[in-house]
């Protein structure tokens, strides 16, 4: 079994598209989903549709998500957050709403390798941008593999011999996930990443081989930044795409 790895689309499905073709050529049997389907891109309804029948394996809801689809607040969120948010939820049909409130609480185990989140295993909502935040993420997962989303950045570390170590996650990177060493991954963002890369990333986790393979493809920016601008939502959600921060 492969499964592709897609985390934080964002309501963005130029680079949903993009990434599902991609995806195609590398070949996939299902999909695992991280969260954060909407929120900052202007076609999430359309988003959720593209997925809809899509093959997906598991899915955990995003902090984005559970705002848009009424099931928390946005206190937590930054301004330009707040307003892509409550557009969102404006512009949700019902059925699309009643998709994302669906969505479960991570962790969620997929196999028993694999368990998913969108924050960490600890906290939904936590970020992991710090090897304590990944030390405390590895203790509290039940997996070989965790595989996590939320930060819109790549990161891959194991842990060995009392401290953690870092993996390479460059596109066309492969990590295997060696027996007896926890693993915590972030494969990168599909329609928001923030690493100084505005491609679109993904991954694919091989069930056979235990491995975790990185991805990225361009997509069409432009289009994206043209329905964000014409949704009238904030020029800094355009902007950013552009340059992967």
């Amino acid at each position: 079994m492969r499964y592709l790895i897609l985390a934080d689309i964002h309501g963005n499905l130029p680079a949903l598209e993009a990434v599902l073709a991609d995806a195609q050529l590398q070949r996939f049997d299902q999909m695992l989903l991280l969260g954060d389907l909407v929120g900052y891109g202007a076609e999430p309804n359309q988003v959720i549709a593209r997925l809809a029948g899509a093959p997906i394996a598991a899915t955990v809801r995003g902090n984005h998500d559970k705002v848009a689809a009424g099931v928390d607040d946005a206190e937590a969120f930054n301004p330009i957050a707040r307003q892509g948010v409550a557009w969102t939820r404006l512009a949700l049909t019902p059925a699309s709403a009643d998709v994302i409130r669906a969505l479960p609480l991570g962790p969620v185990s997929v196999t028993d390798w694999i368990e998913i989140c969108h924050g960490s295993p600890y906290d939904e909502d936590a970020y992991v941008l710090d090897p304590l935040d990944a030390l405390n993420a590895i203790r509290a997962a039940h997996r070989p593999l965790c595989l996590y989303g939320h930060t819109h950045a790549p990161m891959a570390v194991y842990f060995a011999d009392n401290e953690l170590h870092y993996l390479e996650t460059t596109p066309g990177s492969v990590m295997r996930i060696e027996p007896g060493r926890p693993h915590l991954v972030n494969v990168g963002s599909v329609g928001q990443p923030r690493d100084g890369d505005p491609r679109a990333a993904y991954g694919i986790a091989d069930d056979v081989q235990r491995t975790v393979s990185f991805f990225r493809v361009p997509y069409d920016v432009a289009a994206a930044q043209r329905a964000i601008r014409d949704a009238g939502l904030p020029d800094a959600i355009s902007a950013r795409l552009a340059l992967g921060r």
